[in-house]
């Protein structure tokens, strides 16, 4: 049972990795978190890339939860999705916590 737990959380997990192992999508989402919501406008004003290519990532953050859009006027605001931050977070700690178990055995194997 834990096997499949373990297996169901790294289902969950990998899109949210595969989505911030992109350079750009990773600063988009450091610029949501520093500075809240951003338009598509203002998230390309800063941006090496092209306004097109800027949609297109935000469009990945989508769909890996990591994101969500909404209109305000003529704009599209994009935000960040905390609850699937946190998530990942969790993800990477249980992951760290595994590391440091093995650590321990192989510390405790070498000591004999």
């Amino acid at each position: 049972m834990a096997r499949l737990d373990a297996r169901a959380a790294v289902a969950r997990a990998a899109p949210v990795f595969a989505a911030l192992g992109d350079e750009t999508r990773l600063r988009i989402v450091g610029r949501l978190s520093s500075r809240g919501p951003l338009s598509i406008a203002r998230l390309t004003d800063e941006a090496d890339v092209t306004r097109q290519a800027i949609t297109k990532h935000l469009r990945v953050l989508a769909d890996a939860g990591l994101v969500k859009g909404t209109r305000s006027g003529r704009a599209h605001v994009f935000e960040l999705e905390h609850a699937r931050l946190e998530q990942a977070r969790r993800h990477l700690d249980a992951l760290s916590a595994e590391w440091d178990r093995a650590i321990e055995r192989l510390r405790g194997f070498v000591g004999r």
